[in-house]
C-alpha cells in the first residue's frame, strides 16, 4: 500500500492551473480596458477642428494603447512560468510530487498579476481616454500625461515583480512528509 502524504493530494494541480488562468484572465481584462477606453480617446480628436490637432499628437496618443497591451503581457509571462512549473509526475514509489504549497504559490502568484494588471488596465483606460483628448487640445499637457501613464503602468510591473518572486516558490520536499499511524508527521530526505 503506497502511502501519501498529506500536502500533497491529486487536486493540487488544480490550484496551479487556476492561477495560470486567472493571470492570463485578469490581465487580458485589464489590457483590453484600457485599450478600449484609451482608443476612444483617441477616436475622439477626429472630431476636432483640423487647425487644432497637431499631426505629431495623434501618434504619440498612441502611447496609453500600448501600455495597455503590456497588461497582457504580463499576465502571459506568468501564466508560462506557472504552468512550466505544473507537474502531474509522480515519484518512484507513485506518489504525487506538486504539493499543496506550490499549487497555492501559483495561485497567488497568478491572481497578484492579474489583478494588479487589471487595476492598471483601469488607471491608462481612465487617465488615456482624458488625457489623449486634453493633450491633443493642449500640447503642453503631453508631459505631465506621460508621467500620470507611467505611474499607472507601474503597478502591472510591480505585481508581475512580486508575481515572480512568488511562482518560483517550490514545495516539492513537502511530498516526502508522510503521516504517521499515530497522527505524527515524518520527513524523509
Amino acid at each position: 500500500m503506497v502511502e501519501f502524504s498529506p500536502y500533497c493530494p491529486e487536486y493540487a494541480p488544480f490550484f496551479g492551473f487556476l492561477g495560470a488562468a486567472l493571470a492570463l484572465v485578469f490581465g487580458n481584462m485589464g489590457a483590453a480596458y484600457g485599450t478600449w477606453k484609451s482608443a476612444i480617446g483617441l477616436a475622439t480628436i477626429a472630431k476636432l477642428p483640423r487647425h487644432k490637432v497637431q499631426t505629431e499628437m495623434v501618434m504619440k496618443s498612441i502611447m496609453p494603447v500600448i501600455l495597455s497591451g503590456v497588461c497582457g503581457i504580463f499576465g502571459l509571462i506568468i501564466a508560462v512560468i506557472i504552468s512550466s512549473g505544473l507537474s502531474a509526475e509522480q515519484d518512484e514509489e507513485g506518489r504525487p510530487t506538486y504539493s499543496l504549497y506550490s499549487g497555492y504559490a501559483h495561485l497567488t502568484a497568478g491572481i497578484t498579476v492579474g489583478l494588479s494588471n487589471l487595476a492598471t488596465g483601469l488607471a491608462l483606460g481612465m487617465a488615456g481616454e482624458i488625457g489623449v483628448q486634453d493633450s491633443a487640445r493642449q500640447p503642453k499637457l503631453y508631459i505631465g500625461m506621460v508621467l500620470i501613464w507611467s505611474f499607472g503602468s507601474a503597478l502591472g510591473l510591480y505585481g508581475l515583480i512580486v508575481a515572480l518572486i512568488i511562482a518560483v516558490k517550490d514545495g516539492g520536499d513537502l511530498c516526502k512528509c508522510m503521516l504517521g499511524v499515530d497522527g505524527g508527521i515524518s520527513c524523509t530526505s
